[in-house]
């Protein structure tokens, strides 16, 4: 391919791109992000090709691996063009049926279909489904439309638009104030104005500065930047560009995890391929203008996505955190100039180019504009990547786009912005979802991890978790966060295994409030968000913890024994057989008994026996009742086990 020389040449290779492309030719779409990957997605992606090739359709039928659409918790998902038909949970087996009678016959198959759990209405197409209907996915909206290995697929839905725009009919300076009035806001969890930041880079003395894509997504159960780099390399690159052109930069950097392989081959090909096209490199379009990007693979330490530790990671130091200021836009990596803004920001600055800063700030509440993309995973019935307008309610987004709480569970709460971030209770669920509203409450935004808890979940449990994460990942170099997090985790370990004493409450909030005072960077400063969320919202359980011993949720083993009731045992035989560590004592007629002794409470037993008995009980902050006598053990099961 010639690399192109001017925006003309740019359209002209679009228009013949989409030329000979029918919209009305089928093409079946499979997810390969890395999640529907780990489901089979590649499997069924090679049972289609086979099974096109054997039916002789190749010159009628497209095939793609795409991005991940988000709908994760009924991956691998397929949609088929022009269509939209929407098929989930797809196996290799499936293949045969869906070529003959839904790509040849025009038929839907049934089986395949989303199915509404209250009404049981079917949805053929992937706009009907409530999980997608309820969301507005301006980013991750393409991901099922393209291959994220084929710069064409992104060329032809007019990707590369806003970087000729920029190039040839906007000042650096107006894309600054474009950006600007838009008011994004940085998307990787402190919502820091990009504009103002690009405008400080700009600004800055020296003629040598950079521009980083912070992909070191970190936070458990977090995946939006994964999908991004996976699902639409080439948004992220063209931001990236744009930015560069904005601040002066003349190279760039793609920090991404280790643990992301496909997001790096992925990116890395987007890189070689723009570079093909005259989108990247030296003079770029026939703009004079010139840009490199180099990807780097992080190491998988926490700490690195705070930006400054960042930057000395990229400069071949340890990752720890600098003091500031002065800030990165002043002295940045190596002291020059540098902005670094992460994965999503980046991502949105081609549409704010496209479609205008009014059309892009017409979209959220008056301090959050736009859309965000949360990680929705936990106990919530449709896990996935959701994109919603900012300002929607944690209630709306749980409920109507997450499906409510699996088997009839009560919610508990909702932690957002990763281990640094709050819980979130039931009576602010009608909280709207922005950066200033979610601080008022206790929480942060963050990068987009949504953890939903139902009433199963243990509140201080949950807590010593993400004050353990953090302890591991702190680098260690200031002492109140190094010792700080430390000597909170030990508390909370303490109350959750039944060892926790009078005092230990105010303990804790003492030091939360040194640790995020005295802590040099934004780890150690949110590190105590957890506690002090779960002490905010939910003090009486932990208070049960410490005077009772007792766990109101059921979920601290230390503190829970497992016992079965002999009045609705059945002798079923099933906890029997499925306890490894031999700890339940019965036979065939024989009531069954918990050896306590031997118990490592690992609940098989509570999941396994059959709800119609519900022998099995968990018990906390009293004592386990005696077993009755062997001699009184023996029982008849009933002969219908239904009533």
């Amino acid at each position: 391919m010639p690399r192109l020389q001017s925006p003309e040449a740019l359209e002209s290779i679009r228009k013949e791109l989409a030329s000979k492309r029918d919209s009305q030719r089928p093409c079946i779409s499979v997810c390969a992000g890395t999640g529907c990957i780990a489901a089979g997605a590649g499997e069924v992606i090679a049972a289609f090709k086979a099974e096109i090739e054997k039916q002789g359709l190749q010159a009628d039928v497209d095939t793609k691996g795409t991005g991940c659409p988000g709908f994760c918790e009924r991956g691998p998902v397929v949609v088929i063009y022009p269509e939209e038909i929407c098929y989930l949970q797809v196996k290799p087996q499936d293949v045969v049926d869906i070529v003959s009678q839904t790509i040849k016959e025009k038929k839907v198959i049934d089986r395949l279909l989303y199915v509404d759990p209250t009404t049981k209405a079917k949805a053929v197409r992937e706009s009907d489904i409530p999980f997608y209907r309820n969301q507005r996915r301006t980013i991750i909206g393409n991901n099922i439309k393209i291959d994220p290995k084929s710069i064409e697929d992104y060329l032809v839905i007019g990707g590369y638009t806003a970087l000729a725009k920029v190039l040839f009919a906007m000042t650096p300076e107006q894309v600054v104030e474009e950006v600007k009035t838009s008011d994004l806001r940085g998307r990787g969890g402190a919502g820091f104005p990009t504009g103002k930041k690009w405008e400080g880079a700009r600004n800055a003395p020296g003629d040598t500065k950079y521009v980083i894509v912070n992909a070191d997504e970190g936070d458990p159960g977090a995946f939006m930047d994964r999908a991004l780099l996976e699902g639409n390399p080439h948004s992220v690159l063209e931001g990236l560009i744009i930015g560069a052109y904005a601040i002066g930069a003349h190279e760039g950097y793609i920090y991404v995890r280790q643990e992301y392989p496909l997001a790096v081959e992925n990116v890395t090909l987007a890189i070689k391929q723009a570079e093909e096209y005259g989108l990247l490199g030296k003079d770029i379009l026939g703009s004079n203008f010139d840009f490199s990007v180099t990807v780097h693979r992080g190491a998988g330490a926490f700490v690195c996505g705070e930006e400054t530790s960042l930057l000395m990671s990229l400069e071949g130091k340890v990752g720890e955190p600098r003091t500031r200021p002065p800030y990165p836009v002043t002295k940045g990596l190596w002291g020059k100039p540098t902005t670094i803004n992460n994965v999503e920001t980046w991502a949105n600055v081609p549409l704010i180019i496209n479609g205008g800063a009014e059309a892009f700030s017409s979209v959220g509440t008056e301090g959050s504009k736009g859309t965000k993309i949360f990680s929705l995973v936990g106990k919530v019935n449709n896990t996935g990547l959701v994109e919603v307008p900012m300002g929607i309610t944690l209630r709306d987004i749980i409920f109507e786009v997450g499906g409510g709480i699996p088997g009839g569970k009560k919610f508990k709460a909702v932690q957002t912005g990763g281990p640094s971030g709050g819980c979130i209770p039931e009576a602010h669920l009608d909280t709207p979802v922005d950066f200033d509203e979610l601080t008022r409450v206790g929480a942060i935004m963050g990068s987009g991890g949504m953890i939903v808890m139902d009433e199963d979940t243990c509140p201080v449990d949950v807590a010593r978790y993400f004050v353990e994460f953090l302890t591991d990942e702190s680098c260690g170099k200031c002492v109140p966060c190094r010792e700080g997090i430390r000597q909170m985790h030990t508390i909370l370990t303490a109350i959750t295994t039944g060892k926790g004493k009078e005092g230990d409450i105010q303990r804790l909030e003492h030091l939360a409030e040194v640790t995020s005072t005295a802590s040099l960077c934004a780890l150690g400063k949110s590190a105590p968000n957890p506690v002090l969320s779960t002490l905010r919202y939910f003090r009486d359980e932990y208070e049960a913890h410490i005077k009772e011993k007792r766990c109101p949720a059921l979920s601290c083993k230390e503190l829970i024994a497992y016992h079965i009731d002999p009045e609705k045992c059945q002798a079923c035989m099933i906890c029997l057989r499925k306890c490894s560590a031999g700890a339940i004592v019965g036979g065939k007629n024989q009531i069954h008994v918990v050896d306590q002794d031997k118990c490592t409470k690992c609940g098989t037993c509570f999941e396994v026996c059959p709800p119609r008995f519900g022998a099995v009980q968990k018990i906390s902050g009293e004592p386990v009742p005696a077993p009755l006598p062997e001699a009184e053990r023996t029982t008849v099961r009933k002969a219908n086990t239904n009533e």
